[in-house]
């Protein structure tokens, strides 16, 4: 007897075949028998006529890494049909760490990954015990963020580093990998990994290449000088021999429309070449991190708490202005895209909470203060806790990233406050309005995207595809009314149209509904150290 059969329905198994009409029976958390199960018996049996049922989708750039702990706050993630995430983005994430570094990385995190109070782990397998004795609703993969292992050799120091600390970090990175890390990132607007160079990222890319894991790079710059950037990252897989994979892909403003389409040649150059690229992307023509990425590199020295410091002396704060309005040398928001087009999503306090859903004109009328003054004013009453969204692109253009081979969805989702819409709707986005109302791809490709290409990039066993023998994270949805109902006025929307949604063979929302099913999973890399480019 079968856990449960799906019958009827039209399976589309991740690896963009046209779909066929068949049952499903699942039994110990495994996908046992696709065929005719009409004389088979089960607990329960779910008739999926017209539905489409695909495997689960995986999510490749989140920032749940901490709040997955707490299901009654993650289970959206698990309502728009996501039941595997990569954690350790950006280089900036919770392992490993030290009893030095520890409070610098809850400080520097908090308003990104949230807070859960103490952190009860040091190296990345410890973190990865901790999820694993947590009850957490999807599976978790990891990535050794650079930025971390970076502050454990050489702290928040604002400087290249020397050859004998590349090396370290370097086998900090194979450590990593070896507790179960699936790759490396780094966010190179980011402190500490901003005053990185290239070399010492060809270093530590190799501990990477090592145990054949991916690279996950958000790239020194997404407007204008994004093309160098990006090759910059092609250069490094090049001369490291890792797999390159380019997180929350765009090129923003205007201007820089036309390097849209040259960024896409230089990846397929790469492919080519025979350099493993591919990269990522939300559908959305709106961004979101940190407030205080807005601030210049040299700002970012010392971490957090000397920031702040600095950001009370007026000299520094004339030399800030002076930066948002003429330097094009960092990724500067403000003069990319302008203060109107910057809103704030979260705020650690509740004195501000009135600023979440405004952007940075309306704030700064409201306050009777230039927006530059009342960014300064509001980074130090938050102690930079604030997020903040990005509007920097328009919908044609990001739809012609979405229609290549090479591109993964990934929510790049964060918590808290009033959010960017893509918390929540990100994947029934793209079934719904990209796919049903647009006809911008067919829904094999799409389910693709979202199933059998993340698992190919992580070298996930046994995931990714609706396969005999593989684990029964599934989800079924009818693709005539799935839709997102999250906006940027009001982000907390959950979408409808998924109707069933299975981790690892437990049911755990059903008709819009998270069933509390905490049967999420570590997977931890797979495979063992492989020859590759010195």
């Amino acid at each position: 007897m079968f856990d449960y059969i799906i019958k009827n329905g039209h399976i589309y198994d991740g690896t963009e075949n046209p779909w066929t009409k068949s049952d499903l029976g699942i039994k110990d958390g495994i996908i046992c028998k696709i065929g005719d199960l009409n004389n088979e018996s089960a607990k329960r049996i779910i008739y999926a006529n017209k539905m489409a049922v695909t495997p689960g989708f995986i999510d490749t750039h989140v920032h749940s890494d901490l709040l997955c702990i707490k299901p009654e706050i993650h289970k959206i993630k698990v309502l728009q049909g996501v039941t595997t995430e990569l954690f350790g983005q950006d280089g900036i994430s919770v392992a490993p760490v030290s009893e030095e570094t520890k409070p610098l990385w809850q400080k520097q995190l908090k308003g990104l990954n949230g807070d859960i109070g103490d952190w009860p782990w040091n190296s990345i397998e410890e973190y990865l015990n901790f999820l694993d004795q947590s009850d957490i609703a999807g599976n978790a993969t990891y990535l050794v963020p650079h930025g971390a292992v970076r502050t454990l050799v050489m702290g928040f120091d604002g400087r290249e580093a020397t050859k004998e600390e590349m090396i370290k970090m370097r086998e900090l990175v194979e450590e990593g990998m070896k507790q179960g890390a699936v790759g490396l990132s780094s966010g190179l607007v980011y402190p500490p990994n901003v005053f990185s160079n290239k070399e010492e990222l060809i270093e530590i890319c190799k501990g990477a290449a090592k145990y054949n894991g991916c690279f996950v790079v958000h790239i020194r710059n997404e407007s204008n000088k994004s093309l160098e950037a990006l090759e910059e990252v092609i250069d490094v897989a090049r001369q490291s021999g890792v797999r390159l994979h380019v997180s929350h892909f765009k090129v923003a403003g205007k201007i820089n429309r036309s390097k849209y389409e040259q960024a896409l040649d230089k990846m397929e150059e790469a492919r080519n070449e025979g350099i493993e690229v591919t990269f990522d992307q939300y559908p959305y023509t709106a961004g979101s991190t940190v407030f205080h990425a807005i601030l210049p590199p040299w700002m970012h020295s010392g971490g957090t708490a000397e920031l702040l410091e600095k950001l009370k002396d007026t000299d520094v704060q004339a030399r800030i202005k002076e930066d948002f309005k003429n330097n094009s040398d960092y990724e500067n928001w403000v003069l990319t895209c302008g203060w109107e087009n910057i809103t704030l999503t979260s705020v650690s306090t509740e004195k501000n909470r009135w600023v979440e859903g405004k952007n940075m004109v309306e704030i700064s009328e409201l306050l009777g203060i230039e927006p530059e003054d009342a960014a300064f004013q509001l980074l130090l009453e938050e102690n930079a806790g604030i997020t903040m969204l990005v509007h920097w692109g328009e919908e044609e253009v990001i739809t012609g990233g979405m229609q290549h081979p090479l591109q993964i969805v990934g929510s790049d989702g964060i918590f808290g406050g009033k959010p960017h819409p893509r918390l929540y709707g990100t994947y029934p986005r793209v079934l719904g309005h990209f796919v049903r109302d647009k006809q911008a791809l067919t829904l094999e490709q799409a389910v693709r995207k979202m199933t059998g290409a993340p698992a190919q990039l992580l070298r996930l066993k046994n995931r990714g595809l609706i396969k005999e023998g593989y684990a029964a994270d599934i989800v079924i949805f009818d693709p005539d009314t799935i839709k997102d109902n999250a906006t940027y006025e009001d982000p907390l929307q959950e979408p409808t149209g998924i109707h069933y949604v299975f981790v690892n063979g437990q049911l755990a929302a059903e008709d819009g509904k998270f069933l509390g099913a905490t049967a999420g999973q570590v997977l931890r890399r797979e495979g063992e150290y492989v020859e590759t480019v010195n």
